[in-house]
Order: structure tokens, then C-alpha cells, then sequence
């Protein structure tokens, strides 16, 4: 098999890089031809990537590094006859860990990724529509006080690691008040007013939240996910609990399937699996066995 190879270098606080090299020497020890389309950033490595798959020159994308690479690979490999493998070495590694990927030993990683390459297995994948654009998203979607704790969280350097993103939040919170959406849900038009709305498929990011305990890859149903109008106090003592995914107990909170949403919420940016993607409005759709993946927990 034809094997592509992405590094994010600066993953994990540059340990992207570190990894990146372990990888690529034991991949190029198997009986597989290796093509390291690694550049001196993610911009050129997604067109290299384009470039090999446009070519039919590899059968399987290999991304190291955290749900930022996983998301550059969700995007690469859609739709496309590509088996994607994520080798975590990021900050956030919600997919890879969600995946059953190994976090902790890349060796152990490769010899997955390996041993997997025979007997992939079909995903769920969710079609963004935004602003004439599509992105593909691993695991979520969403216009809302989660996209705006993850623009924070980007803009700040410390601390470093999952607490980032809490700081971020309680930074955020500050100056937040509730959002007005307009959705379409399966056809039917519904107006709402909440803190966040998160259109998920995996259920979990951020570092470990258990954000939908309950999604699935291969339901062939979007979880979306709901916490209504409360005040900040309320907020604050909620979001712990998003770790455990015990906030799905409480009253205002809600959590409902569809096949397809579309979502306006005024001045809110969307991100999609904790990247930047634009502005809302936008439509999100699953679209069932859309990726091919190397998911030993599935």
C-alpha cells in the first residue's frame, strides 16, 4: 500500500515534530512505500496532499499531531477512496483517543496504524456548509459561546494544555450573554434562545469534554446539543461537568438527533472540531460511511 505522511510540527508544543520523525522511520521499515508530504506548514502540506490524492498516488493518508491535524485530515480524505490514520501528538488528541488510537506510545501507534491498513472501517462524516463553502467535520460544528471560549483559547498562550480552553472560557463568559438562533431542523423551523448550540458527532472535544456522552460515528444521525439561556453563575457550575458528561442531567439542557440542521446565529464565528471555518449561518449534514479510518475502538 501507498501511504502518505502529514506532520504538524508544532503539535504538543512542537513535539509534532519529534514524533513526526519516529513515524516516518518506522512506516519506511514496513513493506509499504512511504511519501512524506510534510511542508514547512500545514498550507503546503494540504497541497501536497491534494496533490498525491488528486494523483492517485497514495491509498492512505498517516497525520500526526492533534485534532487540528485530524481535522486538515477529515477534509483530505472524505469522499475520497483514502484510508485516513491519525498518530496523536497534539495537545488535544480527542479523536485519535476517541478512536482507540495509543496517546502515550508512537510505536505502539504505527503498529496500529499497520496492522489496521487490511480492515478500515466506515465513519460518519459532517458536511458544513458555510458562506458557499464546504468543510468537513471528524466531530462538531457549532456557532456559539464554545466558538467564541475557542477563539480565546487560541489567542492566549497560557496555560498550556486542556486547562487552556477553561480559562478561556471563564474569560469569555464575562462579557456573554445568550444567542438567538434560528434553525431548521429535518425541515422543521425552530427559534431558541442558549448559551451554546453544538451539532456533534463524536461527542467529545476540547480536551476531554464529554460534550454528547452519547454520539456515535456511525448512526447515521447528528447529536445536537443544547444548553439554554441561564445565568453566568449557572453556566460556570455546569461546564464542569462536561468532563464526566454529567451535564446532560440538568433541565436546561437538551439533546436531540437529526440528519440535517441549519443553524443562524448573528455575528457568531462557526468552528468546526476547535478550527476556525467562518461565519455563520450555516448547514450542517451528516453523511453516512463518508470517511475511511483506522479506529480500533470502533
Amino acid at each position: 500500500m501507498r501511504i502518505g505522511l502529514v506532520v504538524n510540527p508544532v503539535a504538543g508544543g512542537n513535539r509534532g515534530a519529534q514524533v513526526g520523525v519516529e513515524v516516518l522511520s518506522l512506516l519506511s521499515q514496513s513493506e509499504h512505500s512511504v511519501e512524506n508530504l510534510s511542508g514547512g506548514n500545514l498550507l503546503e502540506a494540504r497541497v501536497h496532499a491534494e496533490a498525491a490524492i488528486g494523483a492517485n498516488s497514495i491509498d492512505a493518508l498517516v497525520v500526526v499531531g492533534g485534532d487540528g491535524i485530524a481535522h486538515l485530515g477529515t477534509n483530505l480524505c472524505t469522499g475520497k477512496n483514502i484510508v485516513m490514520a491519525i498518530i496523536p501528538a497534539g495537545t488535544g488528541n480527542d479523536a485519535a483517543a476517541m478512536f482507540g488510537m495509543p496517546l502515550t506510545n508512537t510505536a505502539e501507534s504505527v503498529r496500529v496504524v499497520l496492522a489496521g491498513l487490511s480492515s478500515p472501517k466506515k465513519i460518519d462524516a459532517i458536511k458544513v456548509s458555510h458562506g458557499g463553502k464546504v468543510t468537513w467535520a471528524l466531530g462538531s460544528a457549532s456557532a456559539g459561546f464554545d466558538a467564541l471560549a475557542a477563539a480565546r483559547a487560541n489567542a492566549i498562550s497560557w496555560p498550556k494544555g486542556p486547562m487552556r480552553y477553561y480559562v478561556a472560557m471563564l474569560l469569555e463568559l464575562a462579557k456573554f450573554k445568550p444567542i438567538k438562533y434560528q434553525s431548521v431542523v429535518d425541515g422543521s423551523p425552530r427559534d431558541f434562545e442558549a448559551m451554546l448550540c453544538v451539532v456533534s458527532n463524536t461527542g467529545i472535544y476540547g480536551g476531554g469534554m464529554l460534550v454528547v456522552p452519547g454520539a456515535s460515528v456511525t448512526d447515521a444521525k447528528l447529536d445536537v446539543l443544547l444548553v439554554k439561556k441561564m445565568s453566568r453563575l449557572k453556566f460556570v457550575t455546569i461546564f464542569p461537568r462536561v468532563y464526566k458528561g454529567t451535564h446532560i442531567t440538568d433541565k436546561d439542557v437538551e439533546i436531540f438527533k437529526a440528519s440535517k440542521i441549519s443553524i443562524t446565529a448573528s455575528g457568531m464565528p462557526i468552528y468546526s472540531d476547535g478550527e476556525y471555518v467562518g461565519q455563520a449561518p450555516f448547514e450542517a449534514e451528516v453523511v453516512p460511511g463518508a470517511l475511511t479510518i483506522i479506529a480500533p475502538a470502533i
